[in-house]
């Protein structure tokens, strides 16, 4: 997967990419506007961050690089590729039971916290890519 030079950009089908796991450097991206909602987006080697109007919605460590993001009332689907394992941690509703998969295998049932976060670790190398859906159950 190719990174994201331009560090956060909107797609043809409105769906957001982000993020530059490759940089050595850290690199931001304020007040980017999509559909509506204005982004922030930090990135480098060692995380990616994205916050949307002023919320969390998206943190790995390391970093990784993303596309596809998109956000539906019922969950997030994503594609993610890093050059190594990562933990993602995506920002949802609070206390909700959500069905995850990883490339088309569902990996289970998960609950948010209090402060409606999920925490998914994945296996990456070698930039694979991974898809990523979270759902409401």
């Amino acid at each position: 997967m190719a990174v994201i030079e331009e560090l956060i950009r909107t797609e043809e089908d409105g769906k957001i990419s982000f993020g530059n796991h490759q940089l050595s450097d850290k690199a931001k991206k304020e007040d980017f506007e999509s559909s509506g909602d204005i982004y922030k987006v930090k990135t480098y080697g060692a995380l990616t961050k994205l916050e949307k109007n002023g919320m969390f919605l998206y943190e790995s460590v390391p970093g990784t690089s993303v596309t596809g993001f998109a956000e539906t009332e019922n969950g997030v689907s994503f594609t993610v590729s890093g050059s190594e394992d990562a933990q993602i941690t995506v920002g949802l509703q609070d206390d909700t039971e959500y069905d995850v998969s990883v490339g088309g295998a569902e990996i289970g049932r998960m609950k948010t916290n209090m402060g409606g976060k999920l925490v998914v670790s994945l296996e990456l190398t070698d930039d694979e890519e991974k898809a990523v859906t979270i759902t409401r159950a």
